[in-house]
């Protein structure tokens, strides 16, 4: 039950956004988790500020997911991000922040897992 909710700084279209969708669905592997239940936002021309000074190129994207994942995996998804996001989009990876949230307690279709 992955959620990958992303704010970026920069204008992206409907097709990129299919597109980072399904990287973002290939890359939830990495927690060892599937796309099968996986949702994801992607909200575009956001306004993003670190240490002080806007973002022209940034991000932000937080994963939560039911239960928890390894140390490593998670270094790997920061790292799938970053990449994903630099190549499609233009991001630094020095611009991009990324928070893992676990969660014990997720419902879904009227009841709780």
């Amino acid at each position: 039950m992955p959620f990958i909710d992303s704010r970026v700084t920069v204008s992206v279209s409907p097709e990129e956004k299919e597109e980072l969708k399904r990287e973002l669905g290939r890359l939830i592997r990495t927690l060892n988790k599937t796309e099968t239940y996986l949702m994801v936002q992607i909200e575009d021309r956001c306004d993003l500020w670190l240490g002080g000074s806007k973002l022209d190129r940034g991000a932000y994207v937080a994963v939560s997911l039911y239960g928890n994942a390894p140390a490593d995996a998670y270094d790997r998804m920061t790292g799938g991000i970053c990449e994903l996001l630099s190549r499609r989009l233009g991001i630094p990876g020095d611009a991009v922040y990324v928070t893992y949230h676990p969660v014990s307690d997720w419902g879904w279709n009227g009841q709780n897992f």
